[in-house]
């Protein structure tokens, strides 16, 4: 039987890349009405991805990268911004 954190992490895989296919979707969709079909979906899954990955992180499925420190969050901005 597969386990259940095998199981979540390949759920969190794919509803990731359903995202990333939303948002191209989104961005080349004339037709208005299909057009918030589409985000209204890709909405909802946002939702369901994140209680899937606080449900992954509280049982220790998932751990995310270390937080940047403040600094390093500034030098990054500003080398992305150009304000030295």
């Amino acid at each position: 039987m597969i386990q259940e954190k095998i199981m979540v992490n390949d759920v969190l895989s794919s509803v990731k890349s359903s995202l990333t296919f939303y948002a191209n979707t989104i961005s080349e969709c004339a037709n208005p009405t299909l057009r918030a079909a589409i985000q209204q979906i890709r909405n909802n899954d946002e939702v369901s991805q994140y209680k899937l990955f606080q449900m992954a992180q509280a049982k220790g499925y998932y751990k995310p990268a270390l937080m940047a420190k403040d600094d390093e969050v500034q030098q990054t901005k500003s080398q992305l911004t150009g304000q030295q």
